[in-house]
Order: structure tokens, then sequence, then C-alpha cells
């Protein structure tokens, strides 16, 4: 994820594998809230958090299966 999807991924872009979109919160018209396992270098997930994009910001990346 890039700032495309959120200023907060400004200065540190992540790698992340989408749990689920979160329809519980309210939100602006272009953006939601994801839960996410954020991902190493390997691909493995390091980190569970919740964050706020813009759908049309984010680039899907290869399956791992």
């Amino acid at each position: 994820m890039t700032v495309a999807a959120s200023v907060q991924f400004v200065s540190r872009p992540i790698v992340a594998r989408v749990i689920r979109v979160r329809d519980d919160p309210i939100t602006y018209d272009g953006w939601c809230w994801l839960d996410v396992y954020q991902l190493d270098a390997k691909g493995d997930a390091t980190e569970r958090r919740t964050i706020y994009v813009r759908p049309d910001g984010l680039r899907r990346g290869a399956m791992n299966t």
C-alpha cells in the first residue's frame, strides 16, 4: 500500500494481505476500513492491523497458494 491508498503510507509503504473489508464503521465516500495482515519481505504475516484506505489506490499483488 502506498500514498495512493492513504497518506499514512507516504513515508513507508507496506505489503498486506486483506482479511476482510469492514462495513460496521461509517466512512467517507470512496474510503473503507480493512483488517489486514502486514507482510514482511518473505511474505510472512508480521502484524495484524486495521487500516483506513481508498480502495482505488490499492494495488493487487501476486497471490500465494
